[in-house]
């Protein structure tokens, strides 16, 4: 088991799942670029998934967490992992209809102190609605983060927020996508269209 996670480490676990793709791509926030980073495929190892799990876990301890939340579905893994480590619950938001929601008899109360995680950011929309979903419930969010920050850390999502990787990686609106100009298609490999 990998017991140091700096960022080198994990593109590495990146790289060797092959989920460090090249080409061009929709991302969930509707940017196109020419990279992918597919999480799924480095959390289906649960070796990997608890290594980034206990490292992304140590960002966050001292803070006293009582619940660990994520979006459906990028972050169900790695929330699960970081909330093993921690000793706390791990739940999840799930979109009915468009909007993030507590399902499932999920519950969050004013005496929670929750951490928000996921897989990837790039925008941080993903992560600002999950933090809404946990203050709308009441429960204090005392931080976000990801495995892959693909914003290079210039997404504000309005929480204190870590990520084990930082990357700078090229996005573009796709009215002016130099990929699409060139005519290449964009896919979409992530979990939502």
């Amino acid at each position: 088991m990998l017991l140091d996670m700096n960022s080198e480490a994990v593109l590495s676990l990146y790289r060797q799942s092959g989920a460090l793709l090249e080409g061009h791509f929709r991302l969930t926030s509707g940017l196109h670029s020419p990279a992918y980073l597919q999480s799924a495929l480095v959390l289906q190892h649960p070796v990997h998934a608890e290594a980034l799990g206990r490292a992304f876990a140590e960002r966050f301890r001292a803070a006293v967490p009582t619940a660990v939340l994520s979006p459906a579905l990028g972050g169900l893994i790695i929330g699960h992992e970081v909330a093993r480590a921690l000793g706390v619950r791990a739940i999840f938001a799930e979109r009915v209809d468009g909007v993030l929601t507590l399902r499932r008899g999920f519950s969050l109360s004013p005496a929670d102190r929750v951490v928000v995680v996921e897989d990837v950011v790039t925008t941080g929309g993903s992560t600002r609605e999950t933090i809404a979903v946990a203050t709308e419930a009441g429960a204090t969010v005392i931080g976000a983060g990801s495995i892959i920050d693909r914003s290079g850390g210039s997404s504000d999502v309005g929480a204190p927020f870590e990520a084990l990787v930082a990357l700078q990686v090229p996005t573009y609106d796709p009215a002016s996508c130099p990929l699409c100009q060139a005519g290449t298609p964009a896919v979409k490999p992530g979990s939502r269209t």
